[in-house]
């Protein structure tokens, strides 16, 4: 089944627009899906679309270094116990990462960018903590992130998001060139597209060539991307 992910951008206790990478300059979200941009309504509105089992939450505060917004996803976790959240919080360190899993808010993406070296991921992949870790290879013009990651797929978890920073919010379609190599890298990964989805054809392409799924917020927020198209992808 190819899942679609709805992200969204937490920073001050609310969602922002995300577009090519560059967070210092994303706006309040505007959505034709809800009013205002407090998560909850934000989360709300998107489940009124489609049933969504998962959702992406970027903590840019936590990314950023500037503080954190766990409160709001303390929220959401309240709001909607049902659903699984994926959440990057610029984990740096395996012991981040292990207090972020025991507190039941979600599982935690390790943005390649934000990793200290190579060793986060070797001391995680005999611990529990594990299967709750996915692993997001971060790109811009080039991988950002430790060195020799790209190559070390022995040091992958299950899931992966090919992540191409600067197609965000871009509309200008997945980066295939990416998700080929990284799928060629660990063909039996559960590789997620992450950057440029436009519309229902790019779901369907990515379906076909073997994605797992994809993250996608502009296109669900603009309507480019609805309902049926959804429903008809989840069967």
């Amino acid at each position: 089944m190819f899942h679609v992910v709805p992200v969204i951008d937490l920073r001050d206790g609310g969602v922002v627009h995300a577009r090519r990478g560059d967070r210092g300059r994303y706006p309040p979200l505007r959505s034709s899906l809800c009013a205002g941009n407090d998560p909850v309504a934000v989360v709300g509105g998107l489940l009124r679309l489609h049933p969504f089992r998962v959702v992406y939450a970027a903590d840019l505060d936590a990314i950023q270094g500037t503080g954190d917004n766990r409160p709001a996803l303390a929220r959401l976790k309240e709001a909607y116990p049902d659903v699984g959240f994926w959440v990057d919080a610029g984990f740096r360190t395996a012991d981040a990462v292990r207090g972020f899993v025991a507190s039941g808010l979600g599982d935690a993406v390790l943005g390649s960018e934000s990793l200290d070296g190579l060793a986060p991921l070797a001391a995680l992949k005999a611990d529990p903590a594990w299967e709750r870790v996915i692993l997001s290879l971060d790109f811009r013009d080039r991988f950002v992130g430790p060195t020799g990651l790209p190559d070390r797929p022995d040091l992958w978890p299950q899931r992966i998001i090919a992540m191409t920073l600067a197609r965000v919010g871009s509309g200008e379609g997945p980066d295939w060139n990416r998700l080929a190599e990284i799928n060629e890298t660990k063909p039996q990964a559960s590789l997620f597209a992450a950057g440029g989805v436009r519309d229902g054809n790019d779901l369907r392409d990515l379906a076909a060539r073997g994605s797992a799924g994809a993250l996608v917020a502009t296109a669900l927020h603009d309507g480019r991307i609805g309902g049926a198209e959804l429903d008809a992808l989840s069967r």
